[in-house]
């Protein structure tokens, strides 16, 4: 029976999915889109953008845009401390920072525990949210990183 339960998560298809933290929830984005995590850096302000760009950084020569995904994400604004990171992504063709309050691990999920998102999901709005991962005691919330740059 062992070898039965060992051969179907080893045929299940898994996601591979870097978390993090915002706030009291936790998210998670597909691992192939994230470039790199770096600790938060000196941003320069750009004027006349929208108020969720927190500014653009120089990364080895490169002028990436930085968004600060709490307040992209209706979340209160929080001074950056020790955890914070951002997390340089690919998204259609383009370099994006996201500023977060902790990344978390790595993790490889089943999609099996992949549910889709509820209309509501505590104070994030759900139009971000591609769906909810149901992991032990906790509810990974899978985010749509196309969503978050339309404007």
């Amino acid at each position: 029976m062992e070898n039965e339960a060992t051969e179907i998560l080893l045929t299940e298809e898994l996601l591979q999915l870097v978390s993090f933290r915002i706030g009291n929830e936790e998210f998670g984005v597909d691992i192939l889109k994230v470039q790199e995590i770096n600790r938060m850096m000196r941003l320069t302000i750009v004027p006349n953008t929208p108020q969720y760009i927190e500014g653009v950084i120089n990364l080895r020569g490169r002028i990436i845009p930085v968004i600060d995904l709490r307040t992209r994400l209706g979340l209160p604004h929080k001074e950056p401390d020790a955890n914070t990171r951002i997390i340089v992504t690919e998204v259609e063709e383009n370099t994006v920072g996201f500023i977060v309050d902790e990344v978390n691990e790595v993790l490889r999920i089943p999609k099996s525990i992949i549910e889709p998102p509820p209309a509501m999901v505590g104070e994030v709005n759900s139009d971000f949210i591609t769906a909810i991962a149901k992991l032990n005691n906790t509810l990974l919330i899978l985010l749509d990183l196309n969503k978050i740059l339309t404007f």
